[in-house]
């Protein structure tokens, strides 16, 4: 019996789990298992996120931190007037696709980091999606759930082809098979993600797009890259916490933690009401600013650190009432569905990873004959003139996911 204690893969889902413990004992690290737990993940929690999905994570290699920004950006074509009509950015449909970023992730990762070969970190998963897994309580009321949103079998005929083909959503333990999925997941595999980006599966999605009214190209999904970053961390009572910088909203749980340090906590119970109060104040501010300024890096208004400047800070922890709730007019972002996932190795590496459709099975849009879902992440831009996060083409979203990083004393 192999022993793993010093070796750690937690994610959502015991197959996921199952599918990164594999790439250890096979002699791989914790990013060959994390990347395996991940794709695991997009057959056996299909309602989170899938191959269209979009990644982030941050990484410890033994001696420091690194962050990778696998989100995708919107098509060339868009332009802010053809959204004008929309009172909202749309939640489902090809208007709300962005070029799906997870793939390069894992690519990305495992040319970098990893030691087994790309094409074995896929076995798992595709096993899955043959041969068939048993639907989780908690996966099946989900599908169920989101189902609803895609009632219209005409324009959604292809996520009901590979997502509801008897017309209903799989009750729990229910064998369930994805064996487009896993042809799919193949073909990425042996061409370590080219297929999706330059050649068959790319051709497919944006055939699809041509005939259904998508405006992705094949230039779009060549041009995509992910970025390394330099994380932004701040300091918390000894414990540094790190974050990616924007587009995604890491700044925000970064600018909670800064204005909660000017209130001492500890002076209150876990989940009093004073302790609560002072967490959901604090959130509301730091959310004000993340829908005010966080945008893709290329059209930021100002350096993300200013957003964590002692005396900016100060000024906004100020602003709290420890009695009152105030009102801000910025929103809470909307519910959505993501998978996150973390390990470590006896080498010292270790992983933080996530990666999401948004909402539920993302823009209901999956392409014919590949199981391949779409996310719905451009619903994160802003329909308001002039705001840095404005829709329009080649931009990365406002992003909800954030992995997290905690260190002490350089550890």
């Amino acid at each position: 019996m192999p022993v793993l204690a010093n070796n750690i893969v937690s994610t959502s889902q015991p197959l996921a789990s199952q599918a990164g413990l594999r790439m250890i004992l096979k002699g791989g690290n914790a990013i060959d298992a994390a990347i395996a737990a991940a794709i695991a993940l997009t057959v056996v929690e299909p309602t989170m996120n899938g191959i269209g999905s979009d990644a982030f994570a941050i990484l410890w290699d033994g001696k420091k931190l690194v962050g990778l920004n696998a989100s995708g950006r919107s098509p060339a074509a868009w332009t802010f007037e053809q959204f004008s009509h929309y009172k909202a950015m749309p939640l489902i449909g090809w208007d709300a696709v962005t070029v799906p970023g997870a793939i390069s992730g894992w690519v990305e990762l495992s040319k970098k980091y990893g030691q087994l070969t790309f094409k074995e970190l896929f076995e798992p998963a595709i096993e899955y999606a043959e041969n068939g897994f048993l639907v989780s309580p908690r996966t099946a009321e989900v599908w169920k759930l989101k189902v609803r949103v895609f009632t219209n079998k005409e324009l959604f005929s292809d996520f009901h082809n590979a997502f509801i083909p008897n017309g209903r959503s799989p009750k729990t333990g229910t064998l369930f098979k994805l064996p487009a999925q896993a042809k799919s997941l193949r073909l990425i595999a042996e061409t370590e993600g080219d297929s999706f980006y330059y050649g068959e599966l790319a051709r497919k999605i944006v055939n699809h797009a041509e005939k259904t009214g998508g405006y992705i190209t094949l230039e779009d999904m060549e041009n995509h890259r992910v970025t390394w970053e330099k994380l932004l961390n701040i300091d918390y009572n000894g414990v540094k916490l790190h974050e990616i910088p924007p587009n995604g909203q890491g700044l925000a749980a970064l600018n909670m933690l800064g204005i909660l340090k000017h209130f001492d906590l500890g002076d209150f119970a876990p989940d009093s009401c004073e302790a609560l109060h002072l967490q959901i104040e604090a959130m509301k501010l730091a959310y004000l600013d993340a829908h005010r300024y966080i945008s893709d890096p290329e059209t930021l208004e100002f350096d993300p650190k200013n957003l964590l400047k002692p005396k900016y800070l100060e000024k906004r922890a100020r602003l709290i009432d420890r009695n009152v709730a105030q009102v801000y007019k910025a929103g809470i972002p909307k519910h959505g569905d993501t998978v996150y996932l973390t390990a470590a190795d006896t080498e010292g590496k270790m992983i933080s990873f996530i990666q999401s459709n948004y909402l539920g099975f993302g823009s209901g849009i999956v392409i014919p004959n590949t199981g391949i879902s779409l996310q719905n992440r451009g619903s994160g831009f802003s329909l308001l003139e002039g705001h840095p996060n404005q829709v329009g083409p080649n931009k990365r979203p406002f992003h909800t996911i954030i992995p997290a990083f905690v260190t002490k004393k350089g550890k």
